[in-house]
């Protein structure tokens, strides 16, 4: 039943060969890749209102030079960004960067940070995308959580059928977005060109503000950098790309790059001649459509295809977050079940990890976006920043040709973000001192997982200079329960490796019954030794061990080998298995830990 689910669920298995069909064309790639960074400017310009509002509506017109920085800043990245793809085609982005040209434990933080991103990636977009609906449906905002996560499972369904079907299906959300806002900027514009705006809040724009200040302006700026959070997701998913992979991934990120600056300068221009004020349960984006087309079938288009976005630009943090682990896990600094392709061919570990991770962040966070956008944009900026200046490095040390060109892209890149980091700690520590403790703890355990492949291997390795010790025989050890089918299924099996003794042990609870069993087993099986085992306090494990323990001492000595055979039957159908009590588990579990004894079961399978 379970396997028919998953092939509902999952779709048909696909074969290694059909690895090259997934891989995406640049229309898709867009889709996929830029649905996180072109989300973002329904929360980015938000975010920069949020801040100018504590001083009061009068200083919305500082969102316009603000909004001029960020896109600088873009111009910056996507400059940067695109060295990095021709420079490192096989992906990785910022860890493969920082790791090779700043060491180790640069690498590490950057991967770390990216790691985390990726799940707040998924955390914040859908909790956004919650909160557009809500916006439109007021009546559903105490449902926030439960929609969220809801939205989480079937985008991690999504992906787990693989990479083509899950762009397949995101292309026309995407498009959607980019054509609704393009219609209602187009619009927007239309009627302040006209003269068809009326506001209450007068536009006052160059005039100076009682009360601002430069710490609330970097503040400011530090949060609308938030609309440029996916700009780094490209360069991570290279090798997801159709040939030629480098040259398709950069002319996606440039097409996302000025899509991303027009719908960001676009909304930031009408939220301030609309005089828009944040309010609570309503965002920005939502206002400006309802003051442009009222409550009608264009404000639920817009609104539709925002909270569509929001949420599926979870999807960048899937397309990113598997590869990123695949390199993390190559390198030894996480476990290796996240290199393993599913059976869609995507890294199903993955997947389902990030899902897991991202629910229990929206648990937590109670799907309250604010809250969460700080921390994810810092999580993008400390891997832009250490990138951009492992690039820098590159060229310095390399100097290819056109070296002094690159170097200035990358070296204005590393400073703007370097800046930008710095304004996130110095205006928003109170949200994103988190990063200070995550990120060092994602780091000792990188170094744990690695120290314990390393020892791993090490201990694996077969040195031509290590002398083998001869087994020099076999004692079989039986536990036995009782005179059954199981028990004589397990001694033919072990009589049939021949070897120098089979001891059948017996824990007995009462002493009426050693007799008993004793006598019992004599005329059942004869030639096979069994001991008894008193247990006053009915412990089946502590006496079994004591009495293993001490033939194994003993065969060690002659090099002889000790097995524990232990026989388990095997009901026909699953659930049978809660109606018996699970020695023979137990038993298994716990002598796996005694180093010079094999364990094995024997299984005796019921037929009804």
């Amino acid at each position: 039943m379970l396997a028919s689910l998953k092939r509902i669920l999952v779709g048909r298995p696909l074969k290694t060969k059909e690895l090259e069909e997934q891989k995406l064309n640049k229309r898709k790639a867009l889709a996929i890749l830029s649905s996180d960074a072109l989300s973002s400017v329904a929360y980015g310009p938000e975010q920069i209102l949020i801040v100018l509002f504590t001083v009061g509506a009068a200083a919305f017109w500082y969102s316009i030079p603000i909004a001029i920085g960020v896109l600088i800043l873009l111009l910056a990245l996507i400059a940067s960004y695109r060295q990095i793809i021709f420079a490192y085609p096989h992906g990785g982005g910022a860890y493969i960067v920082s790791k090779e040209n700043l060491g180790t434990y640069t690498g590490l933080i950057a991967g770390g940070s990216l790691l985390v991103d990726y799940i707040l990636t998924v955390a914040v977009s859908v909790s956004a995308g919650t909160d557009a609906i809500t916006s439109a449906f007021p009546s559903l905002h105490q449902f926030t959580v439960p929609i969220a996560i809801i939205f989480v499972i079937l985008i991690t369904i999504l992906n787990l059928r693989g990479v083509t079907e899950s762009a397949s299906v995101l292309a026309y959300p995407v498009y959607l977005f980019v054509l609704a806002l393009f219609l209602l900027i187009g619009v927007g514009i239309f009627n302040i060109v006209t003269g068809n705006v009326h506001t209450n809040v007068q536009l006052s724009f160059g005039e100076p503000i009682a009360g601002i200040s430069l710490f609330l302006l970097l503040k400011a700026f530090s949060s609308g950098s938030s609309a440029l959070t996916g700009v780094e997701a490209i360069s991570n998913a290279i090798p997801n790309f159709k040939e030629p992979s480098p040259n398709n991934a950069g002319k996606t990120l440039i097409a996302m790059g000025t899509l991303l600056a027009i719908l960001f300068s676009g909304i930031v221009v009408l939220a301030y001649f609309y005089g828009i004020t944040p309010r609570g349960y309503v965002t920005v984006v939502s206002q400006i459509a309802e003051q442009t087309f009222g409550r009608n079938f264009m404000y639920y288009f817009i609104q539709g295809a925002t909270a569509l976005i929001l949420i599926l630009a979870a999807n960048t943090g899937y397309s990113a977050f598997p590869l990123l682990a695949v390199n993390l896990a190559k390198d030894k600094f996480i476990p290796r079940m996240f290199m393993i392709r599913g059976d869609r061919l995507g890294y199903s570990n993955g997947i389902i990890i990030l899902g897991l991770l991202s629910i229990v962040l929206i648990i937590v966070f109670k799907g309250q976006t604010e809250h969460l956008i700080p921390l994810y944009a810092l999580g993008v900026f400390i891997p832009f920043t250490l990138s951009q200046s492992g690039m820098v490095v590159k060229w310095v040390s390399s100097k290819p040709k056109g070296w002094i060109y690159k170097l200035i892209i990358n070296s204005v890149g590393a400073a703007i973000s370097l800046v930008v980091c710095m304004m996130f700690f110095l205006t928003k520590f109170s949200q994103v001192w988190p990063v200070l403790v995550f990120l060092p703890v994602i780091i000792v355990f990188f170094v744990r997982v690695k120290k314990h492949y390393d020892t791993v291997g090490e201990q694996l390795r077969v040195a031509a200079s290590e002398a083998n010790i001869a087994i020099e025989g076999n004692v079989m050890i039986i536990p036995v329960a009782g005179i059954t089918h199981v028990v004589e299924n397990s001694l033919n099996y072990a009589k049939s490796l021949h070897p120098e003794q089979i001891i059948a042990v017996y824990i007995a609870f009462e002493k009426e019954e050693e007799a008993v069993f004793e006598h019992k087993w004599n005329q059942w099986q004869p030639d096979v030794r069994l001991v008894t085992l008193h247990s006053p306090y009915r412990s089946i494990i502590q006496p079994l061990s004591k009495f293993i323990h001490i033939i194994e001492r003993k065969a060690h000595e002659s090099n002889y080998q000790v097995t524990v055979v232990i026989p388990q039957f095997i009901p026909k159908k699953g659930w049978h298995n809660m109606l018996h009590n699970q020695s023979s588990f137990l038993i298994r579990a716990y002598l796996l830990h005694h180093k010079n004894v094999i364990v094995t079961t024997v299984p005796y399978h019921f037929k009804k």
